[in-house]
């Protein structure tokens, strides 16, 4: 089960370079269910997710480099890349920074994944994210990754 909340945000924090990242591709065979293939670094995984929006069934299967490889060409609409920067917060949580490169640049979208549905509700964002986008789905990345960039 992912149960997260979406954010666009006003700015980046001053000391974004003192956080770990991981650089993602990823790329979708299906958004309706969504289907996603994920290169995470050196790693490689199928996503199947559910329907929904700030909570959803999410199972992640290992994938390798050569199995990426051949689903890559099959991917529907485009290959999405981006910067992930892992945060610290308060009560264990970690903000997902998402900075997203290629076509999908400049847009900016922080991620917070929580234990539970209460705990997502009663989050508080820091005052650098802005608008809480979890219910748009615009935001979602199987929906950016079909869209026509300007």
């Amino acid at each position: 089960m992912e149960i997260e909340r979406k954010f666009l945000i006003k700015h980046l924090p001053d000391n974004l370079s003192s956080y770990p990242f991981h650089q993602i591709e990823q790329g979708y065979l299906c958004t309706a269910p969504v289907v996603r293939i994920r290169r995470q670094d050196e790693e490689y995984y199928l996503t199947y997710k559910s329907k929904g929006l700030m909570v959803r069934e999410e199972y992640n299967l290992p994938l390798t480099k050569e199995s990426y490889a051949h689903l890559l060409p099959k991917i529907d609409g485009i290959l999405i890349s981006k910067k992930r920067y892992l945060i610290p917060i308060e009560s264990g949580l970690t903000i997902e920074l998402d900075i997203f490169e290629g076509k999908l640049a400049p847009l900016i979208l922080a991620e917070v994944e929580f234990d539970t549905e209460e705990q997502a509700k009663a989050f508080t964002p820091p005052e650098w994210f802005r608008e809480d986008v979890t219910y748009s789905m615009d935001y979602h990345n199987s929906v950016l990754s079909q869209q026509t960039p300007k």
